[in-house]
């Protein structure tokens, strides 16, 4: 009874109402609904915090941004139920107002993340220029993943989203994570124009992922762990989180000596040797399944896919593919 009084208290204002019928659509900063609903930030705040207290809305802070998402499903999902059953067939005038000016946030989202990608673009492609073209290593991250459905996806170092945008229609639940927000905006901006609402992006480290052991099938690190400090811990926490049999897919760089990407890009390591990846995997309980080797630029790419072990099973044999 407590829960059916606190959930209705909280449903007793127009504007959470509005809230909630926002957030069915897509994960929202508190500016953004600030924005969509012609309030100020303090007030939509307060309202926000009404909702999430009821557990009909969950807030996550992002940087110096505060994001608001639909609370759990066991909750939210019957309150939805009785909203779309009272409804009446002509929508409400609040909620049209509401839709166009959400297509405007999206709108906005889209142009910032545009004006980034004209900004950066020629830092990109330099690094692109070195090696095989990223269609040739997507097209070996899906021979390696195969085309079976995935529950549990996490991209760990999601960047501008597009892992999740090549695996995410494949899986039931997709989580990317980053620790930059600016990177977290156009991910979310490049996701919401495909129509993967289903894809939950979070500001996170790679050493602390925001899963519990044992919670994901499949992860990625696609072009990160060069960027890491500690790579083999970034591989230990890639596996606590996979349920046994659940595959983790590495894609990085052979070893060089570009040593003007560790000073003008900050690459903290110079690629990786089959020797240190297994040894890392080894100690992370996955057994190696497949390597490749993508040559063809001044960089050589690589594909590494383990499995996580089941408690006392031994390693596979390593296939090697050039």
């Amino acid at each position: 009874m407590d829960t059916a009084t606190e959930t209705f208290r909280a449903l007793a204002d127009s504007t959470r109402l509005r809230i909630l019928a926002l957030l069915r659509s897509m994960e929202l900063s508190v500016g953004e609904l600030a924005q969509v609903l012609g309030q100020s930030q303090p007030r939509v705040s307060r309202h926000v915090k009404i909702l999430c207290d009821a557990g009909l809305a969950a807030r996550r802070k992002e940087g110096s941004w505060v994001f608001v998402a639909l609370g759990a499903a066991r909750r939210v999902r019957p309150v939805l139920d009785a909203l779309d059953a009272w409804s009446e067939d002509s929508p409400d005038h609040w909620a049209v107002a509401d839709s166009a000016r959400l297509a405007a946030v999206r709108a906005d989202r889209a142009a910032s993340a545009a004006e980034w990608f004209e900004a950066n673009a020629g830092q990109w492609d330099a690094i692109r220029s070195l090696h095989v073209a990223d269609g040739e290593v997507e097209a070996a991250m899906t021979r390696l993943l195969g085309d079976g459905a995935i529950d549990q996806l996490i991209d760990i170092g999601t960047g501008t989203g597009r892992m999740l945008e090549l695996f995410g229609p494949r899986a039931s639940r997709a989580l990317g994570i980053d620790r930059s927000s600016e990177m977290l905006r156009l991910a979310r901006a490049k996701l919401a124009e495909r129509g993967l609402d289903h894809a939950e992006l979070r500001q996170a480290d790679l050493y602390a992922l925001p899963l519990g052991d044992g919670d994901a099938d499949a992860a990625i690190l696609h072009h990160v762990l060069h960027f890491a400090q500690q790579p083999g811990a970034a591989i230990v926490e890639a596996g606590r989180v996979l349920a046994p049999g659940g595959r983790l897919l590495i894609v990085d760089f052979a070893p060089h000596e570009r040593e003007e990407l560790r000073l003008r890009d900050a690459h903290a390591r110079l690629g990786f040797s089959d020797e240190q990846i297994l040894g890392w995997f080894a100690t992370a309980g996955l057994a190696p399944v497949q390597t490749e080797t993508l040559e063809g630029g001044e960089l050589t790419v690589k594909l590494w896919l383990a499995r996580k072990r089941p408690e006392g099973a031994g390693l596979r044999k390593l296939e090697v593919a050039a």
